[in-house]
């Protein structure tokens, strides 16, 4: 009896789960809803794709990023990218020297330390896995920094667009806040694209513009540590890029860039989905709670300054 009820149980997990992930297609569906159902489809069923997941995720993340640089104009891109520029700069800087201040104030182990900091600093689960091979980071260290972020991240996704509308942030506001204050491109994504149109291009600019600065850093990190480690470059920031020219220079595709973005949006969903199923309570718990002060005490710095300096700017 045992051997036959184990392939039942496993089918019904599959099609479940898969239900599941399609119901992200539905046009109630939002990037909060599809990371909630991921989450609670992983804690009821388990993740029968649990191998695949952090393997297929990112590569879905990056082909929504690329697919929605077709709807990105180049012109009001180069601004806010200008813009940008400095917010970016100054938030890393401080992101860095008090994340590794506050961590050694706190305990927190060296490398999870490091890689919390520079996640917050700069795009949360990327920076993470690019930086972990030039510290070698064990895989405690890592999930340990992975859960800190992804945690964050997911709490973003809902409380940024109810705090932007409750202070009245302008589309061009919640971008910048938003590609500065969050984590993860993921989240950053997400949360500018249930903001508006606007705040999505803006904050998706700002974004990948500061996700460049993972080679820098790498580059600092790898020569302090002297170990030859590889330094990963994010090609997928140059595909939106030639996507943005693209859709900037060629505008009689006008249609076929619309189905581009529909269906990009569709995806990032889905990525979503996959991202909040990757969420695991054990690997949460098991990270402690000086590292979660360490986080949440660097995301309320950094996203209250954020707020100040744009809001002074009006």
């Amino acid at each position: 009896m045992e051997s036959i009820h184990r392939p039942l149980s496993l089918t019904y997990r599959h099609i479940a789960f898969g239900l599941l992930f399609l119901i992200c297609l539905l046009p109630f569906a939002d990037a909060p809803i599809a990371l909630l159902l991921g989450f609670i489809a992983t804690q009821v069923l388990g993740h029968p794709f649990a191998q695949q997941n952090h393997k297929i995720a990112p590569w879905l993340l990056k082909t929504s990023v690329v697919g929605l640089g077709f709807g990105m104009n180049l012109s009001r891109a180069m601004e806010a990218g200008k813009e940008g520029f400095v917010f970016t700069m100054a938030s890393i800087v401080i992101t860095l020297l008090g994340g590794l201040w506050l961590g050694k104030r706190l305990g927190v182990e060296m490398k999870s330390s490091f890689l919390i900091t520079s996640g917050t600093a700069i795009c949360g689960g990327s920076a993470i896995a690019a930086l972990s091979p030039l510290v070698k980071a064990n895989e405690k260290q890592i999930s340990t920094a992975l859960g800190v972020v992804f945690v964050l991240n997911s709490l973003a996704l809902f409380v940024f667009p109810i705090l932007g509308n409750f202070l009245q942030m302008t589309q061009h506001e919640f971008g910048i806040w938003s590609a500065i204050a969050i984590h993860d491109t993921s989240s950053v994504v997400g949360a500018a694209a249930k903001y508006g149109n606007e705040a999505l291009q803006t904050a998706t600019t700002v974004k990948l513009e500061r996700a460049l600065w993972i080679i820098p850093l790498s580059l600092i990190t790898m020569f302090l540590n002297r170990n030859g480690a590889k330094i990963q470059f994010p090609y997928f920031i140059g595909l939106f890029i030639i996507a943005m020219i693209t859709s900037s220079y060629f505008t009689d595709y006008q249609f076929i860039y619309s189905n581009i973005i529909f269906e990009s949006k569709k995806i990032l969903l889905l990525t979503m989905f996959l991202i909040g199923a990757g969420l695991n309570i054990d690997s949460i718990k098991s990270a402690g709670i000086k590292p979660f002060v360490q986080g949440i005490s660097l995301w309320f710095f950094i996203s209250g300054i954020s707020l100040l300096a744009i809001v002074a700017l009006r």
